[in-house]
């Protein structure tokens, strides 16, 4: 199984937390509407103190990418312990560890950024006006505000 964790499980929860994800558009309490992601537990949103930052939450990021190891860990798992033994052919497993490699390095080129706030989890409270899943090669369109607030049409 530690075979499998590190050939196989551990590249496809990097690969699967990268490109599978929630949006979620919010309106926090004190601050303008806004657009976070993260799936099951919002884990990033748009920075407030500068165009193009953001803010990352590392608990719920951290807890996010534990719940997708999990789900993968328990699939495999089962497979190979119910119904047969998973064997990870050298290709597959050296493309996967590949293109987690990359992902991982993008993300730390991304996470490096100066403009970025870490937070240790979000401390504000949200109203969740809309929510949807895309995949990272979508894009979201951001909602029209006036759709969601009374007071303002």
């Amino acid at each position: 199984m530690k075979q499998l964790i590190w050939k196989i499980i551990f590249p496809i929860s990097v690969i699967s937390f990268t490109i599978f994800t929630k949006w979620w558009y919010v309106l926090p309490t004190d601050a303008p509407d806004t657009m976070m992601v993260g799936f099951p537990l919002i884990c990033i949103s748009d920075g407030w103190h500068t165009s193009g930052s953001l803010q990352i939450f590392v608990i719920e990021l951290t807890l996010n990418f534990l719940l997708y190891f999990l789900f993968w860990f328990l699939t495999f798992y089962c497979i190979n312990r119910f119904l047969i033994k998973v064997k990870i052919h050298r290709f597959l497993a050296g493309i996967s560890l590949t293109l987690s490699g990359l992902i991982i390095v993008g993300a730390i080129m991304i996470g490096n950024m100066s403009e970025h706030i870490y937070k240790t989890n979000r401390n504000f409270e949200i109203e969740v006006l809309t929510t949807g899943y895309k995949f990272i090669w979508e894009h979201q369109e951001r909602p029209d505000f006036k759709n969601y607030d009374t007071k303002k049409k």
